[in-house]
């Protein structure tokens, strides 16, 4: 079956949400008026014929008139019941009580074609979903390797949707209510979600056939800055046949700013100034991208940046970060400009009497803005052998993490990973056919079938 497609009659509402659903899920859409219902039924077949698609035609029971009372077997009529107070009887086709199940129609209609297909149900905040969709990530109809992709919604029952689909990709760290900080060892019993959250695991777990990328306990290490910087510690035992370094900046968890013993345990700590200080949180809650780089060790007191804390090795690397992304065996990568080196940063804050450097990475990053450098060259080989140790490690299927090269030792430094990045710096045509793949892939390890 080739993709469904939708048109509908003259009601805004209606029209409007078709037209948001059409442009986000890759559908071919028809909006006509319904003063000649008999040509426009014309004009549609003819525009749409001989490609072994499924028109749906979707009206509200506002416009029971415009159904045409015979169509050919290509058409289903799909009605829109928008009072819920029911509908008429007399009316052929599926009816529906919010327009938000028409993807669930969809998808159905496009499983019924073939047993190798798989439902893909996905969930995250709204800006996020539609940036997926809009680069062609989120199709309704099959991709090439046989996924559908299905928006859930929590305003229809989840429970209901779940049982439709077989993979549920999430990015749960959008809907993080708080973290509680303990000496647990349990990877992810600090981590509070969201009502919502809890409610989706709550029925996940009623339905252990469904695979989830990637179960939300293993998300917790990229949520905590501490526990990510020792699991790069790690890298000290990679086997490489690369003649340069790959490790983790080096790194001090402080728990109190005021601490006397500070500086000596920064000196002890291989840590020297400046160095950036990050909140121990690394997403889901505010300030969580409050951060600063500190020159001078009397100003660690008063620092405003949310405690416990975790004081990074600031590297000099020619203003260059290398974002990687992780795409199950596949990795990608994009050249952005950076933070300049620490000379740079110290002659700029001392015209500020050498204060701290406050920042949100999200927003205002210190940019260097002078032209960029000549580009470190970067080890493909030895990063993607990183990648390989994280992908065991976090068992995670897709993340990114950002690599600076330290100027004169030539280390790779991984300074930051996080899960299901956005990889929108890759070319579309290259990293969504990988995005794919990687959950394919994952599905397929879980049902053990052969890749």
């Amino acid at each position: 079956m080739a993709e469904p497609k939708a048109f509908a009659g003259q009601q805004d509402q209606v029209v409007s949400l078709l037209e948001k659903l059409a442009r986000e899920y890759s559908l071919e859409r028809f909006v006509y008026n319904p003063s000649c219902m008999d040509d426009t039924v014309n004009a549609v077949s003819l525009a749409w014929k001989n490609n072994g698609a499924t028109i749906l035609h979707v009206v509200s029971n506002y416009n029971e008139g415009l159904v045409p009372k015979s169509l050919n077997s290509d058409w289903i009529n799909v009605v829109v019941n928008v009072d819920g107070d029911g509908t008429s009887k007399n009316l052929s086709g599926i009816v529906i009580e919010k327009l938000e199940e028409l993807p669930l129609i969809i998808c159905e209609l496009n499983r019924k074609c073939s047993e190798d297909n798989v439902v893909v149900g996905y969930i995250m905040k709204p800006s996020r979903e539609e940036d997926f969709a809009k680069r062609g990530a989120f199709p309704l109809n099959p991709t090439e390797n046989g996924l559908i992709f299905l928006p859930l919604t929590f305003d229809l029952p989840m429970l209901y949707q779940l049982k439709k689909v077989d993979i549920v990709i999430h990015k749960a760290t959008d809907e993080i209510s708080s973290i509680e900080r303990s000496n647990s060892r349990d990877r992810s019993g600090n981590i509070i979600y969201t009502t919502r959250m809890l409610e989706l695991q709550r029925y996940i777990g009623e339905l252990p056939d469904c695979c989830v990328i990637d179960p939300f306990d293993n998300i917790f290490p990229v949520v905590d800055r501490l526990k990510i910087q020792e699991i790069l510690l790690g890298l000290a035992n990679l086997k490489t046949e690369s003649r340069h370094k790959i490790r983790g900046a080096y790194f001090l968890k402080v728990d109190n700013f005021e601490d006397v013993h500070l500086e000596q345990r920064l000196h002890e700590a291989k840590l020297s100034l400046p160095s950036i200080v990050k909140p121990q949180v690394a997403c889901g809650v505010a300030e969580a991208h409050s951060m600063a780089i500190v020159f001078k060790a009397a100003d660690f007191t008063g620092l405003s940046v949310p405690l416990p804390a975790v004081v990074q090795e600031y590297v000099d690397h020619s203003s260059t970060l290398f974002k990687m992304y992780v795409l199950g065996e596949k990795v990608f990568y994009a050249v952005k400009n950076s933070t300049p080196n620490a000379d740079i940063l110290k002659n700029s804050s001392e015209k500020n009497g050498s204060k701290p450097l406050l920042f949100d990475s999200l927003k205002s990053l210190p940019i260097d803005g002078s032209k960029m450098k000549e580009q470190p060259d970067l080890d493909i080989g030895l990063v993607t052998d990183a990648a390989t140790y994280l992908r065991r490690v976090l068992d995670l299927t897709i993340f990114g993490f950002d690599v600076v090269i330290q100027e004169g030792t030539r280390d790779h430094v991984i300074v930051d990973v996080n899960y299901l990045p956005s990889f929108k710096e890759v070319p579309n045509e290259i990293a969504i056919p990988a995005f794919w793949d990687a959950i394919r892939m994952k599905y397929r390890l879980r049902k053990g079938v052969g890749v």
